[in-house]
This record gives C-alpha cells, structure tokens and sequence, in this order.
C-alpha cells in the first residue's frame, strides 16, 4: 500500500478546515488537507450566510466556502479530494488511510471532519430516500417549487429550513415536538410573520405514506396525553432538521469523546487528549456550532501544530 509523509495534515473541509489550511501554509507547515465527503462541509448547502463578519450584503454558503479554499490554496495548502477511512493515532508520526487505499503519516493531525445531519430512524426514511425525503432544503427545494412540503425540528436549523423553503413552497408546515420553538427570538419572528409557514406544536412524526414517493406523514399530536390524536398530514416533500451527530467514529479509538460523539478538548484549545492531534470546527463543537466559531478553532488548531511541530524540532 502507498505510504506519504507529511508535517501537518488536516482531515475535513468547511471553515475549520480551510481556515486552519489558511495559517498553516502560512507558517510554512506546507498543510495536506483532504475535502472529505461532502467538500466545502455543512456551509455548502446553505443559501444566505448572514452572521459571518466581512460579508456586509451576505454571500452563500458555497461561495464562502470556494473564497476559503482558494485563499489556503494562494497560500500553498494542498487541497485534494478524498476520504479518510482509517486511522491509527497510537504512536507518531500518526497513521490516516485515504480511501482504504493510501496512508499518509502525518506529525501533526488537524480533526475537521464536522457533523451530520440527524434522522428520525424510521424505516419510511430510508424507504422514500431520494423519493421526498432530505435533509437539505437548500439542496432539494427547487424540486418542490409551488408544492406542500413538512420540515421537522424546532431550532433555528429547522426554522432556516422552513424560511428557505417558503419562498419555493406554496404551504410549508413545521412538526414541532415541543409547545414551543428553540430558535433564536430573531429566527421565531421571521417565521411567524411568514404566511405560508404553519407550525404544528405537539406533533410527532411516526411515518410518512405514498405510492412512488412521499404523498404524505403520519402524526400523532400530543403523544401520550389523554387528549392524544393521531393526523395525517398531505404533503410532497419531507424535510429533516433535528440536530447533527459529530462524524468522529475513525478516531474514537483514540481519541476521547463525550457520550454523543463529539470530541472532547482541552479548555480553551483545540488539544486533545493524543499529543500532536487537534479538533476544530463542529465535530469539537456541541455548542456553537458556527460558521464563525469553527474557523475560529481551526486558526487555533493550525497554531497549535506550529508550536507542536516546533518543539518537537528541538
């Protein structure tokens, strides 16, 4: 099997990845970053980005995304497509296979892999995946332009994704399990003045329905309450926004995490618990979980191996 070595490799695009792309190459660590499977991460399937400083108009997610990369890439980062698949952080120089094909052995391990979105776990998810169910609206709303779609989840994900949606949908429902939203003040006005966007509180989804794709959900409105009922709701299109799972699985053998997945790091840094190895961005992140706080730590996280590579020099 091909073997490479490298000083500093960062695993995982999005913010935290390329912002630590970005300091690294400038600190002369002449970075190898691996895009990962979903290249530019979570941000590339958003429309607005509103929050993020510099950006006084706004600008998509991707077109951020490909701003961050090429700046790393002026810099000198080596910025290749890939997967990493394997690991072994036992002993340096540190052990990552690529696409069950390729080692690289790196001295110092930047961690930027992110989250993934979460599913309910019914069998109807996977029966009408690609046939009305997603877990992006951004990716998938253009399909469902004047049609009646449902989005689950009460944070501000699930509300971004009902806004979004509401400007292609002709109704957009949202199956809130709670009596209430948890999104921001700002994101629950945007989403109450809106028309076509009806909340259903103390609604749980059990099931969808159709024949060649999603004609519809099965609710029960509040579940276990004496005044318990169960509704079938018409729709086209379901949508999904309940959280994300941290993808951290490579490395749980050797690094530690908390009870969900998310890799846990020293207060304040983005060190973890194997000398010479950082995590940045959301797969450290059960928080914050923003574009600006991820970019943030993955500048830590390139600062950190610079000091580290540095000592161990020495």
């Amino acid at each position: 099997m091909m073997t490479e070595k490298v000083r500093c490799l960062i695993i995982g695009s999005g913010p935290a990845g390329y912002t630590a792309a970005i300091y690294a190459s400038r600190a002369n660590l002449f970075p190898v970053l691996y895009e990962g499977l979903q290249p530019g991460g979570q941000l590339t399937t958003t429309t607005e980005v509103e929050n993020f400083p510099g950006y006084p108009q706004g600008i998509t997610g991707p077109e951020m995304m490909e701003d961050l990369k090429k700046q790393a890439e002026r810099f000198g980062a080596d910025i290749r497509i890939g997967i990493a698949t394997k690991t072994d952080l036992s002993a340096a120089p540190y052990k990552v296979m690529i696409d069950d094909e390729k080692v690289i052995e790196t001295d110092a391990l930047i961690i930027a892999t992110g989250a993934t979105a979460k599913y309910l776990g019914l069998e109807d998810e996977k029966k009408y995946a690609g046939m009305g169910v997603s877990a992006c609206a951004t990716c998938d709303g253009f399909f469902y332009r004047k049609k009646v779609v449902a989005v689950v989840g009460g944070g501000d994900t699930a509300c971004e994704e009902a806004l979004y949606l509401s400007g292609l949908a002709k109704q957009v429902y949202l199956i809130v399990r709670k009596p209430f939203l948890r999104a921001s003040k700002v994101m629950q006005e945007r989403v109450f003045k809106t028309e076509n966007i009806q909340v259903l509180f103390e609604h749980n989804t059990i099931g969808l329905f159709g024949k060649n794709g999603v004609e519809g959900v099965h609710l029960v409105k509040r579940k276990g309450e004496s005044d318990e009922e169960k509704v079938d709701l018409t729709i086209d299109g379901f949508f999904l926004a309940i959280g994300h799972q941290p993808n951290s699985e490579i490395f749980k053998p050797w690094v530690e995490t908390d009870e969900v997945g998310y890799i846990k790091v020293m207060p304040g840094t983005p060190r973890t618990n194997v000398s010479g190895v950082f995590a940045a961005g959301d797969v450290a992140d059960p928080h914050y979980r923003q574009a600006i706080t991820a970019a943030g730590t993955g500048c830590m996280a390139a600062i950190e191996a610079e000091r580290y590579l540095m000592n161990l020099s020495k």
